[in-house]
């Protein structure tokens, strides 16, 4: 877990062809692993993993063709991009066996919970061998889950929610970042760096996962001496660079004693750092962000930016449909729950490393 900035080097870029195969193989070994330790069996009519988490048993591959529905975020989205991308490549394993996964998301932000609910719901309608998505609003989108589960289709929550929100619909598995901690590795950045007063920009507040981002970093900060506030916008400003950096600069003109900013995404932290700049607080206010993009690695480099926490979307993407394929197609279920994909804190350290991930578009 990205605590600090004492992680191991990040590993050199590699063909996309390579990494698709070292993939395939790493989560081959870890879901045999399971299989050696009970955690399933293949081919076998005693399937562990399904009965202890209520879920049904996996389809045989020669039992029909294999339909995964996967639930990202908007198309435009660069975060979800990289999350997809990541889906496409796990994809062609699906494809090769005679299977399809399908992606879906929504238009816009402005009602995500009813609208991923009713994603979940138009993925259920299509008989589908399994569902994957993020559990961004509980309130809103459990019930879907669960009517999926309960009708004995395999879940698999990824990005957002959490082991514990799987377990709650019934899904098998969580893949992704623990957002919590990831805050917590950020607050206790900014703090380490001198950094007193923290203001964490939320643009999807009532989000599980942003809430989560921001509960972390004042719970970071606030272990070394720090606090942190959270300046929620309206979710109808996610995506309009212009209201967020009017809002942040209004916040940080009203509260001269603000001496970091995070944002809970790249598209944020770029409006962030042109409100710093207006704000004329540029030798004063470190900036840090969630996610990563080119403009956050330059500033990154240029000295300009404090760190960017990053939680491998292209994994999250790839982990979580080869595993769905694994198990419906093999009875195959890795053990570890969660499977994290992060955080990962990018700092000034390897910084270059990150650079040339983002030329395989992977990151």
């Amino acid at each position: 877990m990205e605590r600090t900035n004492t992680r191991p080097n990040l590993p050199g870029r590699l063909p996309r062809r390579v990494l698709i195969a070292v993939g395939l193989l790493a989560a081959t070994a870890t879901t045999l692993a399971g299989c050696s330790s009970g955690a399933a069996k293949s081919g076998g009519t005693d399937d562990t993993a399904a009965a202890t988490t209520g879920a049904s048993k996996p389809a045989a591959a020669s039992g029909g063709k294999i339909s995964i529905y996967v639930i990202g975020g908007k198309s435009d989205d660069p975060f979800w991009s990289a999350v997809k991308r990541g889906g496409e490549d796990a994809a062609k394993l699906v494809e090769a066996g005679g299977g399809k996964v399908t992606f879906l998301g929504p238009q816009n932000y402005d009602n995500l919970g009813p609208d991923a609910a009713k994603l979940t719901l138009t993925a259920l309608s299509q008989n589908p061998s399994a569902i994957v998505g993020p559990d961004w609003v509980p309130d809103s989108q459990d019930a879907a889950f669960k009517q999926a589960t309960g009708k004995g289709v395999p879940v698999f929550i990824y990005n957002s929610g959490g082991s514990a929100a799987a377990k709650k619909v019934g899904g098998l598995k969580y893949i992704g970042s623990d957002d919590y901690e990831a805050g917590k590795a950020g607050g206790i950045k900014f703090a380490e760096g001198g950094a007193k007063n923290i203001l964490c920009v939320n643009t999807l507040p009532g989000g599980a996962n942003s809430e989560a981002r921001c509960n972390g970093i004042s719970d970071g900060a606030k272990s070394k001496g720090a606090k942190s506030t959270q300046l929620a916008l309206p979710s109808s400003n996610f995506g309009n660079p212009s209201a967020i950096t009017q809002a942040i600069k209004g916040a940080l003109l009203k509260d001269s004693s603000v001496d970091a900013l995070v944002t809970i995404g790249v598209q944020d932290a770029d409006s962030a750092a042109g409100a710093i700049k207006q704000a004329g607080a540029g030798d004063k206010v470190d900036l840090g962000t969630f996610d990563i993009s080119q403009s956050q690695l330059d500033r990154i480099k240029a000295g300009d930016q404090l760190f960017a926490i990053d939680q491998q979307p292209y994994l999250q993407g790839f982990y979580a449909v080869s595993m769905a394929y694994q198990y419906l197609a093999y009875g195959l279920f890795a053990p570890q729950d969660p499977l994290l994909t992060g955080p990962l804190l990018i700092t000034k350290d390897n910084v270059a490393q990150a650079i040339e991930g983002t030329k395989s578009g992977v990151r």
